[in-house]
């Protein structure tokens, strides 16, 4: 890669909250009460390297702040133990403590951890909306070269959530990956039992029969079977459903490019993005189409007592 473009610092004005976020520690099974820019900053930690550049870290923590935002206000709300709001895991968000971060981060704590509350301290409150209201603010690493849209992948059409080019993910040490099954365990995986080796010549039995706006699969053919590309994805935890296949020595090899689901802002994207120049701002309306963004108050006043934070 080249060497980075001239930074520019985005524009935008924070407007902090006084507002608590319950959150379920699963690994502990408790609930931590935490406020919420403390909650963003631990997201932010746990689910995008502190090395990234400062304006990916502030359109991180946009998201991470929207992500919340947007689930205090579904209804109904996915169940979570002992009435938090949100856990600490990929089923929501990651969240560490800085408890935790310093005992991942040792030495390197202090400046990792002041990096990161920048960018949350600099876009305090601020939350991302659509139609004038919080949007579900979806997140992954590392892009196929595109991202995917809503509507390909949960079947839920947002008209925020579109495809969109996403080239600076090559740099992504994830961008390409090799994931090899015995034929035995893939078709158990898939539920193909009665599915032969087809041997290393044929071809025709297995084919993608449709791809999404994205590129990736929407639907694949494996004997007389089909799946959606989100189904062969999960069943056999590959890095993502931009994928192709090679049969050989008995065995069944998975090429796949991206990582994650491919839905919204790619962080590798957003890292590159800032590399190039980008702001926070350029950053979010590119993954986010049409989002403005917006303060956080008004959404969050009169919930837990929320109430503007005076300033320090």
């Amino acid at each position: 890669m080249g060497a980075p473009a001239t930074k520019r610092s985005s524009s935008l004005t924070p407007h902090p909250v006084a507002f608590d976020v319950r959150v379920y520690r699963a690994q502990a099974n408790r609930v931590d009460t935490v406020p919420l820019e403390d909650y963003v900053a631990g997201v932010v930690a746990a689910e995008m390297p502190a090395e990234f550049e400062l304006e990916a870290l502030k359109a991180q923590a946009l998201a991470a702040r929207t992500f919340v935002v947007h689930r205090l206000l579904q209804d109904p709300k996915p169940p979570v133990p002992g009435n938090a709001h949100v856990t600490d895991t990929v089923q929501d968000q990651v969240y560490r403590d800085p408890r935790e971060l310093r005992a991942a981060w040792g030495a390197d704590f202090a400046w990792k951890w002041a990096r990161i509350r920048r960018a949350v301290e600099e876009t305090a409150g601020l939350i991302l909306t659509y139609d004038g209201e919080p949007i579900l603010a979806a997140f992954f690493s590392t892009a196929s070269g595109k991202t995917e849209s809503a509507a390909d992948y949960w079947g839920r059409p947002l008209p925020y959530l579109r495809s969109v080019p996403s080239p600076w993910d090559e740099a992504s040490p994830r961008f390409r990956q090799t994931v090899t099954f015995p034929w035995s365990e893939f078709t158990r995986k898939m539920g193909l039992s009665d599915l032969p080796y087809p041997g290393e010549k044929r071809s025709d039995w297995a084919a993608v029969e449709r791809t999404t706006a994205g590129g990736n699969v929407a639907e694949v053919r494996f004997g007389n079977r089909r799946f959606t590309g989100r189904e062969v994805r999960e069943r056999l935890g590959l890095p993502s459903t931009h994928f192709s296949w090679t049969v050989a020595d008995g065995k069944i090899v998975f090429h796949t490019r991206g990582y994650g689901h491919g839905v919204g802002m790619s962080q590798w994207g957003a890292q590159g993005m800032a590399r190039s120049g980008k702001t926070a701002e350029e950053i979010l309306q590119h993954y986010y189409r049409g989002v403005r963004i917006e303060p956080a108050a008004r959404w969050l006043n009169g919930r837990n007592g929320a109430q503007p934070a005076r300033a320090s």
